[in-house]
């Protein structure tokens, strides 16, 4: 078996006529717990969404669980958990018709018959189990987040891409999350996470990677909180970007197609 969960070479990514990830070389071991730290308009968020492709590379080569990236890729085995919903997700789902939506992959298009169960589940690592039956329209933002953490969770992932995961959730909830995906690491699985502070993550942080203007500048030790905050280009207005685009892995797609 391949012992890497990412690798990433010389990967590049341009948009809009703008180059945004210049030269990443990234290796992420099975097993690690990594953190994505950098300022506002690092390119930390386009980093994982290239690693994922929902945005294309323009340059280098991506391999997941051993795969090259692109349809061939496990995507069952993989979870993703973006910042928010999409806006317009259109079909008024439940919380629970979401989080069971995260058992299809592109080679599942029913779900299992203990679906029901594992999403319950699902909903109640994130201390949401009275909320299954609520439209996801009809929650908070945060709540909103729960469920996206949820349906993540709740295919065991191999490999877990978390994109600021806790923006916006209460600090208990966030607690209750990071139990959630402890759990999850001490099963085995690899866990990407971009942080703006290592918070209630801190403990289970074995490995940093800080971006500056899309480069690499730091992989290694996570850096003390107090420090992360006095670099210079460190942004204390955590804005968020606008709605993730459709992914080209089925399995990683935060619509839900019900």
């Amino acid at each position: 078996m391949n012992d890497t969960a990412i690798q990433a070479d010389e990967l590049g990514v341009r948009l809009g006529g703008q180059q945004i990830l210049t030269g990443i070389d990234l290796s992420v071991g099975r097993g690690e717990v990594l953190a994505l730290l950098g300022a506002n308009g690092s390119g930390k968020s386009t980093l994982v969404r290239a690693l994922l492709g929902i945005v294309p590379i323009s340059s280098g080569t991506v391999q997941l669980l051993g795969s090259p990236l692109g349809p061939a890729a496990p995507w069952e085995r993989i979870g993703y958990v973006p910042q928010r919903l999409p806006g317009g997700a259109g079909v008024p789902a439940s919380a629970l018709e979401v989080v069971t939506a995260g058992l299809l992959h592109g080679h599942r298009l029913r779900p299992p018959r203990d679906a029901r169960t594992r999403a319950l589940a699902a909903l109640a690592e994130v201390g949401l189990a009275d909320k299954a039956r609520r439209p996801v329209h009809e929650l908070s933002g945060g709540q909103q987040q729960r469920v996206l953490i949820a349906r993540a969770l709740v295919r065991r992932p191999e490999l877990l891409v978390l994109d600021e995961p806790t923006s916006g959730i209460d600090i208990p909830t966030q607690q209750t999350f990071v139990d959630a995906v402890q759990r999850l690491h001490d099963g085995g699985a690899t866990v990407v996470v971009i942080l703006h502070e290592l918070g209630p993550f801190a403990p289970l942080i074995e490995r940093a990677v800080v971006l500056r203007h899309g480069r690499i500048v730091h992989d290694g030790a996570p850096p003390h909180a107090r420090d992360e905050h006095a670099e210079v280009d460190h942004d204390h207005t955590h804005a968020h970007p606008g709605p993730t685009p459709p992914p080209t892995g089925p399995t990683i797609s935060v619509e839900v197609n019900l």
